[in-house]
């Protein structure tokens, strides 16, 4: 969902739009998180195709991390700037349809997805498993699951999933894992490893890759990122045996947007092999179409978990809050 060159200092950027040689132009204007508009994120390269083809002016708003944009959408309602948001997932996407911001896409695609895709108010742009990753130099035998992780003396960072799309799939990870009779237990073991809970997924990475902590909170498809920009193989995600719990993020147009025909024109093409080659090497997650190239090499060396874990969207949402108390309770003890 979001990588770093890391080094540079892990600076959040907040717009990304290229000036327009006609000021007549319409703009569009996309809400995403803070990574994606980031010099090393899909933002830049995305902007530049987009605007080769709609006779427009896109601008991308980064608004924090994921969790954060439907906070900020409830917060402006239909007085909200932005004509379409990128950067959600199936954790937040019934929460989100239940506000009445969204209006219906009318976008088709052939995804290839995990699972089957209907949503007429959500568009799929990536996809990609959680887990820990670790230095295979500083801990070449990584726990195998959360209760050796709970054994162990390892430091771990991970977000907070009231700001965080991340810290909020750890959250449902330890609930479809362990069920809530369980998942109170588990929080209360971790709570001694956690260093520290940022409020979004740069911040967190940048302490592990400082040294800070033997391992963070981010996604199978993690050490791809290594791999392929740095030549580095010492970065591996932990295979743990519950499982893994899946993101898929998604994008859709605001009922309100100003520009609704160039709001749908960009869905679809967010969906179309210009936008879906960009974010294997930019966003490093699994493309919601695969490119007509394919993945790039590097990615065949992730793991893929035998066991994908994953709630429906309105499951998501009704077990979110008793979720979230029984993290914040193991926390604060």
């Amino acid at each position: 969902m979001r990588y770093p060159t890391l080094a540079a200092g892990l600076l959040s950027a907040t717009a990304l739009a290229v000036p327009a040689a006609n000021a007549d132009q319409p703009e569009l204007i996309v809400y995403t998180y803070d990574s994606f508009v980031s010099d090393w994120g899909p933002g830049p390269a995305v902007t530049e195709a987009f605007e080769e083809v709609c006779d427009c002016r896109l601008t991308l708003t980064g608004v924090g991390d994921g969790a954060a944009l439907l906070a900020r959408l409830q917060l402006e309602g239909d007085r909200a700037a932005a004509d379409v948001v990128l950067g959600l997932d199936t954790n937040l996407t019934a929460r989100a349809a239940a506000t009445g911001l969204f209006a219906e896409h009318g976008v088709e695609a052939d995804f290839d997805l995990p699972i089957d895709w209907d949503d007429a108010l959500f568009l799929p742009f990536d996809w990609g498993w959680f887990a820990f990753v670790h230095d295979t130099n500083r801990l070449p035998e990584p726990p195998a699951n959360f209760r050796e992780l709970i054994d162990s003396d390892l430091s771990i960072v991970i977000q907070d999933p009231r700001s965080s799309t991340p810290g909020l799939g750890l959250m449902m990870w330890v609930e479809a894992a362990y069920g809530e009779d369980e998942a109170a237990e588990i929080w209360g073991g971790l709570a001694p490893r956690i260093l520290t809970v940022t409020s979004g997924w740069s911040e967190a990475y940048g302490l592990f890759l400082d040294g800070e902590a033997d391992m963070v909170l981010s996604y199978t498809t993690s050490p791809a990122y290594h791999i392929i920009a740095e030549g580095d193989d010492s970065k591996a995600a932990a295979p743990f045996d519950e499982g893994h719990y899946m993101q898929i993020e998604v994008a859709g147009m605001l009922a309100s947007s100003q520009q609704p025909d160039l709001a749908r024109q960009f869905l679809e093409f967010m969906v179309s092999d210009a936008f879906q080659s960009i974010i294997p090497t930019t966003n490093w997650m699994y493309p919601a179409v695969t490119p007509e190239s394919g993945l790039p090499e590097g990615f065949e060396a992730l793991h893929v978990p035998e066991t994908s874990l994953l709630f429906s969207d309105v499951e998501a949402a009704t077990i979110r809050d008793a979720a979230l108390d029984r993290w914040r309770n193991a926390l604060v003890q």
